[in-house]
């Protein structure tokens, strides 16, 4: 699976699961990822939730995360799916970090997809 399609599972199964305000970051000037994708979540369970539902579906589409990190406190997770790192947080965590901005503010916005 190139990380095209990879992006497209990833945004997808976010959708799927209700994540909020998700947005891709083309890192492709890197040698991190091809892509970072941002979201948020409206509680820690869902926060987790999600996570949890992605790395499933990318196992199941045949991609073995690199790694899953999960904040003790459920407030921010981390899935590492080589190409592509997803950040999912909460709103409050994610405006405190402003990762966006710190990977390109202009870029991201651009890219922002509001789901609903």
């Amino acid at each position: 699976m190139n990380a095209t399609e990879l992006l497209e599972l990833v945004i997808n199964n976010l959708e799927e699961h209700k994540a909020l305000d998700i947005v891709k970051i083309d890192m492709h000037k890197s040698t991190i990822a091809d892509y970072m994708v941002i979201c948020s979540g409206t509680s820690n369970r869902h926060v987790n939730a999600i996570g949890d539902y992605l790395v499933e579906a990318a196992k199941h589409a045949g991609v073995q995360p690199l790694g899953v990190e999960e904040d003790p406190d459920g407030s921010w997770t981390l899935v590492d799916l080589g190409d592509i790192i997803v950040h999912i947080m909460l709103p409050q965590t994610r405006e405190h970090y402003d990762l966006e901005k710190l990977w390109g503010a202009e870029l991201a916005a651009k890219n922002r997809k509001h789901v609903t």
